[in-house]
């Protein structure tokens, strides 16, 4: 017995003193106020404290090394109420209010060899077929397997399968859909490649599948191409191909539910969807400055997960685009987006931490049913400032505002305050 306890000493040294454990706390403001139509509420008003508590172990030694992730997720509503509460904008409801707090936990099991690592439970994937959404209080969460290699060198391959999702503002776990779709599918496959050619490219390939809903294939290519000490120039390249899947692709299929949201070349729910965007950045000092370009074909929206129109399905995503925006996403079948950011980064004036940056979107050739074209535009402004030493080092605070003007959509008005700060627990 005595030896046996010896014999796993070292693999428990590695487990626990490699692991670490930290609590995000984001206090987060969100104001929106549509400045035309009738549904209501008109606007949205609500104040909500976050809380994340995030222990990671390391791993035991051996061929194949075992670790353990664990995250627990609260949300209390801090100001909120009847007429001011929109559905699971920012926080859940509990009928016609929000709810007074919510929450949710969940567990990874991590097993390494070499340079590769399977996870196996509760998975945040940032990746362009898919990026888990954390624009609001509280981040969301899916379940599934992840297997990512760095067996080669400059080449991490990426590889899953994810069965469940849980929206941001939502205690619910729940099948996976798009925005339009009210049948659940119950599995999503995606695998990727990021290739660093050089110091200065890296080309990207992904594959995603939300099975009978669609397929949808990315390309994409960054260049920085340095110009001096203090200037360079970054080329950025993306391309998404999206076909239908299984029930999508059949009019019973559609029928059925499984269908998309938004104007369809024959106004019959089919996902059929390229996009393409390139955008330029030139850095000089603290300024940067950046120019872009983004098509959508005519045929539909472009699309990936979204729960909005599922049952307990807590809507809201993250696109990996450039045009994912405060109010619009500039996603639309047919638009046409050209837009601009100026960026200063005051560490260049003394003030490390404090960054600020405004854009400006403009797309047009929006489809319709009737044939007529429509057009929306949004300016976006935002300002951080993360303190750099000192007690409360680490501290951030954002402001975000935006205000957009759309024929498709409602006009808004948001504003947005954020607070950060994490604690390293050990």
């Amino acid at each position: 017995m005595a030896g046996g306890g010896l014999l796993t000493l070292p693999a428990q040294a590695d487990f626990l003193t490699d692991s670490h454990a930290n609590l995000a706390m984001r206090n987060f403001y969100f104001n929106s106020d549509n400045r035309d139509g009738t549904a209501q509420p008109s606007k949205t008003e609500e104040w909500a404290q976050g809380f994340l508590l995030d222990v990671r172990s390391g791993f035991t030694e051996g061929t194949i090394g075992v670790g353990v992730d664990a995250t627990a997720m609260l949300g209390i509503t801090l100001d909120s109420g009847r007429g001011r509460h929109a559905g699971s904008t920012m926080i859940p409801s509990a009928g016609e209010h929000a709810a007074d707090q919510w929450g949710s936990a969940g567990a990874t099991l991590k097993l390494k060899a070499s340079k590769s690592e399977l996870r196996v439970g509760q998975l945040m994937p940032k990746i362009p077929v898919l990026v888990a959404s954390d624009g609001r209080v509280l981040p969301q969460t899916f379940q599934g397997a992840q297997l990512q290699s760095k067996e080669f060198e400059n080449l991490t391959l990426v590889g899953g399968a994810l069965n469940r999702a849980r929206g941001r503002a939502s205690t619910d776990l729940t099948g996976m859909a798009v925005s339009g779709g009210t049948q659940e599918s119950d599995r999503f496959y995606f695998a990727g490649a990021d290739y660093r050619a050089s110091d200065a490219l890296m080309l990207q390939y992904y594959v995603g599948e939300l099975q009978d809903y669609y397929q949808q294939h990315f390309a994409g290519l960054n260049h920085i191409l340095a110009l001096a000490d203090d200037s360079s120039l970054t080329s950025d390249l993306r391309y998404f191909r999206t076909r239908s899947d299984g029930a999508n692709g059949s009019a019973s299929g559609r029928a059925r539910g499984y269908t998309v949201g938004g104007y369809t070349a024959n106004g019959d729910g089919e996902i059929d969807s390229d996009l393409w965007s390139a955008a330029f950045t030139y850095r000089l000092g603290g300024h940067s400055l950046m120019l872009g370009y983004q098509s959508v074909s005519d045929n539909s929206n472009f699309v990936q997960i979204n729960q909005g129109s599922i049952d307990k399905g807590a809507g809201g995503s993250s696109l990996y685009l450039w045009t994912d925006k405060m109010l619009l996403s500039f996603t639309r079948a047919g638009e046409r987006t050209g837009f601009a950011q100026y960026g200063y980064d005051f560490t260049a004036l003394g003030v490390p931490g404090l960054k600020a940056s405004v854009m400006y979107l403009k797309g047009e050739h929006i489809q319709t049913a009737g044939g007529a074209e429509q057009s929306e535009w949004e300016r976006d402004f935002s300002l951080d400032y993360v303190i750099q030493s000192g007690t409360f080092k680490g501290l951030g605070v954002a402001w975000r505002n935006g205000k957009s003007h759309s024929e498709a959509a409602r006009n808004g008005d948001q504003n947005r305050l954020i607070v950060n700060y994490t604690v390293a627990l050990f």
